[in-house]
Order: structure tokens, then sequence, then C-alpha cells
């Protein structure tokens, strides 16, 4: 044999080698995700359509039919749902969205600690009905994406599903790979002229090849929100000062409400130095009282209260009765009113005035005080990340003691921001559900195509895991990634570990009893 074709036999078995190594871990990897992925798909795409999905639903309590007359107050609204409600239930947190054809909604907390939403019809005030916030279809759809409806052990599983995703992406494509004389364009094009479990297989590579982009946007975007890994990431990029707005945190001046009984010039306005946002004075006040008010603050409200002002203890945004807030706010922390027996707190419909004349649209919520230490809590998610803000609000004064908006985001969580939105389907409209729709779908795809070509090939009374190769290379590149990704995300790592410990014992034992 000459010396070249020598050559060119080592290097294909290498490659043969190379290949049938990825093969074994890609195998691995889907035998895990499979299951998971599918899941992830079919609740993926339904939470997607859920602005759809939810009239059709329940189109008597959300759905009314719009009149010319004036709709009632957000007062005279709250009062009728209070009085339909059991008399131990408390209005926990009031959705704003006045569209003309939708009903005005209150979600009360009852007292076995379950929470229940009562819809009224805005022109008319007549009780339209009630929906449990926790069965309802898209908080379940919800709960099955994120944790399986298993709680802390259910959002682990979860988490790790999406870390071995990136170990099948990776693979999926080094398999694909052209090589030899296969030009690229042909890998991409599937061939209908094949058969049987060829077919199969080109199909599965190519619908992979062209759904791993959207699939790594999928993970990526949707890891920070995860219950382990993300909580830790979050902390992280708090303290390179990359996450949270400033201040929010705990590293500044805690925030209170006023002390109703206060002179003016010591009254909530307090400028908090560390976030660098002013709060405003009261509902109604001049634009010279505003500005007198805003340079008493500067020079003397910060060393007067500095000593007395605390933050409620561990309360912060996650903790509301909130469906959704912005990733970069989950951690801030809460502020606290000065507890009075005197001071009566500002009506709803106040509150909802001055949000609006802050320049927020409709379509965000209001967290009601819980006590008397408690401020209106203002939290607008909408689909362009760019318009988020998070305000908080003395409950006696209307004097908003922090505002935070996009631009007080670190860079981290701009980018998270910004992959929540195309995640969830919301930043370009219609377009980004479909988008998204047919990445969750062709996944969920993925998963039986590689289903049907394992269960074609998978000897009788067998795992039918590919076999190792005696003499596989070095492949340092892959190993190197491996422990890599096992160092950021510690619990895929410790998977990754057992994974080859059992391949290296349990499969490799089996192997060598069959030879």
């Amino acid at each position: 044999m000459s010396t070249t074709a020598q050559r060119t036999t080592t290097a294909t078995a290498t490659a043969s080698a190379g290949y049938r190594t990825l093969w074994r871990w890609h195998f691995y990897a889907a035998l895990f995700v499979m299951p998971f992925l599918v899941v992830l798909a079919i609740t993926g795409t339904l939470y997607c359509f859920q602005p759809q999905i939810e009239p059709l639903l329940y189109p008597h309590r959300l759905i009314v039919e719009p009149q010319a007359s004036a709709r009632l107050t957000e007062d005279a609204l709250l009062a009728k749902a209070r009085a339909a409600m059991p008399a131990n239930a408390r209005a926990v947190t009031v959705p704003i969205a006045n569209a003309p054809d939708r009903s005005t909604e209150f979600i009360f907390r009852l007292a076995n600690g379950e929470k229940q939403s009562v819809y009224l019809n805005p022109y008319s005030g007549e009780v339209l009905g009630t929906l449990s916030v926790e069965r309802r279809f898209m908080q379940v759809d919800r709960m099955l994406h994120r944790k399986l409806l298993l709680g802390k052990p259910g959002e682990l599983l979860m988490e790790l599903a999406a870390c071995w995703t990136l170990v099948m992406i990776g693979t999926g494509v080094a398999l694909w790979w052209p090589r030899g004389q296969t030009p690229a364009r042909a890998a991409l094009v599937p061939r209908f002229s094949l058969q049987g479990r060829a077919l199969w297989k080109n199909l599965h590579a190519v619908m992979g090849v062209w759904l791993a982009l959207g699939a790594l946007a999928f993970v990526l975007s949707g890891l920070p929100w995860s219950g382990s890994w993300g909580k830790q990431f979050k902390a992280l990029a708090s303290a390179a000062n990359l996450g949270a707005p400033p201040g929010s945190w705990g590293g500044g001046l805690p925030l209170r409400s006023t002390l109703p009984g206060m002179r003016t010039g010591e009254h909530a306005g307090t400028l908090d130095t560390s976030a660098g946002t002013e709060s405003a004075p009261g509902v109604g006040a001049s634009h010279d009282e505003r500005q007198a008010h805003a340079t008493r603050d500067q020079h003397a409200e910060h060393s007067a209260h500095a000593a007395s002002m605390n933050s409620m203890p561990g309360m912060v945004m996650d903790d509301l009765p909130l469906p959704l807030t912005p990733w970069a706010v989950g951690n801030t922390r809460v502020p606290a009113s000065a507890d009075t027996q005197a001071a009566q707190a500002l009506p709803l419909g106040r509150i909802v005035s001055l949000v609006a004349s802050l320049g927020v649209p409709n379509g965000y919520d209001i967290v009601l005080p819980a006590s008397a230490t408690g401020v209106y809590t203002v939290s607008y998610f909408p689909a362009d990340p760019k318009n988020e803000r998070t305000l908080y609000i003395d409950q006696y004064s209307g004097a908003v003691l922090k505002d935070i908006r996009y631009g007080d985001y670190g860079a981290v969580s701009k980018a998270v921001s910004y992959g929540t939105s195309l995640h969830m389907g919301r930043y370009f409209g219609l377009a980004n559900q479909i988008l998204c729709a047919a990445i969750s779908l062709g996944l969920a795809a993925m998963a039986v195509t590689g289903c049907v070509m394992w269960w074609k090939r998978r000897p009788r009374r067998s795992l039918g895991a590919p076999s190792r190769e005696r003499a596989a290379p070095p492949m340092r590149g892959w190993k190197t990634g491996l422990v890599l990704l096992g160092l950021v995300f510690p619990l895929m790592g410790a998977t990754l570990l057992a994974v080859w410990l059992a391949d290296r014992t349990i499969v490799g034992r089996a192997a060598r009893r069959a030879a």
C-alpha cells in the first residue's frame, strides 16, 4: 500500500472514531433531553399565544361589550370587587389594562393563601366571575414549562435538560458537518429520495442544523430565569455591576415612605443617591414646588433619614404577587412606609392618575400596600424592553420613591431583557410568536425523528448506545468545552461526571462481557 493510501486510511479511521465518540455523547444527551424537549416545546408554544388563547378560554370573564358611557372609577370597581369576595380576602394586585372590550381584573389573596381573580364590567360594575390564579390554564402551562408542576425538583430537572440541550446541539452540528466530498449546500437540503432509516437520519440532521441557532437562543435566554443557576447568575451579574440597577441590591441608601405628619420639606420625596433617581413630591404639586422639593432633598434628606430608614427585611420584587417581573429588578428591595395610625392612604384612582402623568401607558400591574408600612408598587413589563418601568409610590403622599427604567439596567440585564422578550414571542408581535412556535415544534419533531432512528437500529433487549472506539482520538477541544460547560453550569457538571463514570464502568463492563 502506498504512503498516500496509508495516510488516507489513517485519516478516515481517525475521523470515524471521532464521529462515533460524538455520536455517543449526542445519544446520551438526547436520551435525557427528548422527553423534556417535547414538554418544553408544547407548553412554550401555548404560552407564546397566551394573548390569543385566554380570551377564547374565558370569554364571559375577559370580554365585554364596549359602551359609549364612561367607565366607573378604579375605586368604585375595587369596592364592588371587595363586596363580591369573602370578608377575609385581601386585594393584592390590580392589572391596569383599559382596552374598551376588556373587563377589569382584581386579584385577591384568600384566607388559605390561594390567589383568586375577580372580573367586573368596567361600565356597569357587574361581577362577571372569578378564576383561581394558580389553576388558570396559562399559569398551569407556565408551571409545566418551568418546573413540571413538581416544585423545586422539577425546576432543577428542567434546568438540567436545558444545559444538556447545549451538548446535544454542539454534538449534533458536529455530526452533521459535511465530510469528504459532500458540499455544505447538499447537507442543508433534505434528500427525500432516500428510504428507511437513511431518510429519517437525513431529515433529522438537516432539520437539526436549521433549528440549531434558534434552539441555542431559547436555551441561553431561558437559563437566566432558572431557579438554581439563574439565581446565582443574577447575583454574579449584580456583584459585577452588570445586572441590577444601581442601588437596588441594598448597596446604597434604603428607602421608606413618608411619615404623613412631617413638614413639607421633610416628606417622602427622598433622593436615593445610590440609584441617581429623584423622587417626586405628592400628586398635584406644581413644577416650582417639585424643583424646590428636590433641592431641599439633595441637601437635607440624606443625612436626616439615613440612620432611620430601612428596607423591609427580605422583601424583594420577586416576592410580590406579580404575574411577571422584569429580570433586572427581581432582587430589588421593596421600600417600606413608616407605620402611623393617623394616616389615610391615597385611593387607587389617585395612583392610577399619577402613573398616567408619569408617562406609563396601560398594561401594567399595581401591587397594593399590604400594611401600613407598604407602598404602591407599579410594574410595567411591556413587549419592548426599552419601555420597562418599576415604580415605588408612597401610599400616603404619592411621592415616587424610586423610578427604575431600562436605562438604569446593567449590560447583562439589558441583554437578558431582550432575550426574554424574544423567547416569549413578544418583541415583534405575531411574527415573533410564529417564529417561536416554528422553532419549538421543530425541536419536538427532532425528538420524534431521533426516537424513530433509535428504534429502527436498536438491538433487541439492549439500550442501543453507539459503541465506544478503542482507538478514539484525543479530541482535546471537545473535552475542554465539556469541562468549561460543567464549570459554568455546576449542576450539569455533576451529571456530566456521573454519565462519564457510568459509561466507563457499567456500560464498559457490559461491552467487555459481550466481546
